[in-house]
């Protein structure tokens, strides 16, 4: 399936539209789609001189710039498969040929992300760097007397990595 959207509230060029959506909101409106096994098209239309205007231009840049880094994340990637419960505050894509799962961090968590598919994880890595995520595997806690269980986590660092939205690479079992 595929869906067409808009950079604003208008199909054509307005020059007085001002409903823009920003480079953030249309990378995650991207990852969405890719996360549900679909195909984007943003419609952005030129000025009566045929050129895109600097609202137009800028948006593509920055989804352009994010794409440099990020772009394994979505090219040729689709919906992971049900196994695999996104953490919240993530959205979740999956390359079938190269057995990786991404995972996008529209909220930058403290600390660390949990995870329910630690047992799946051979390697995770941020994919603006290649730098290595450690993983913590699930275990008990003696928390206020009680005895609890603590999710598997993936560690971060407490300084959320710079760009539009972080993503996680990590090599399947």
């Amino acid at each position: 399936w595929e869906t067409c959207q808009t950079f604003s509230g208008s199909w054509g060029y307005a020059r007085d539209e001002m409903s823009w959506k920003d480079p953030a909101q249309l990378v995650e409106l991207l990852v969405q789609t890719v996360s549900l096994g679909g195909n984007l098209i943003l419609n952005v239309g030129p000025t009566a001189r045929g050129e895109f205007d600097s609202r137009a231009s800028d948006r593509l840049a920055a989804i352009g710039d994010w794409l440099r880094t990020n772009g394994r994340s979505i090219y040729g990637c689709t919906q992971a498969p049900a196994e695999f419960e996104p953490p919240y505050g993530t959205l979740l894509t999956y390359n079938p040929e190269r057995k990786k799962l991404y995972i996008h961090l529209t909220t930058y968590p403290m600390k660390s992300l949990p995870i329910a598919f630690e047992d799946r994880v051979a390697y995770a890595q941020f994919l603006h760097d290649g730098s290595e995520l450690k993983i913590v595997p699930s275990r008990n806690s003696s928390l206020q007397g009680g005895n609890m269980r603590l999710p598997a986590a993936i560690l971060l660092p407490v300084k959320r990595p710079e760009g539009i939205v972080p993503v996680i690479e990590v090599d399947l079992k």
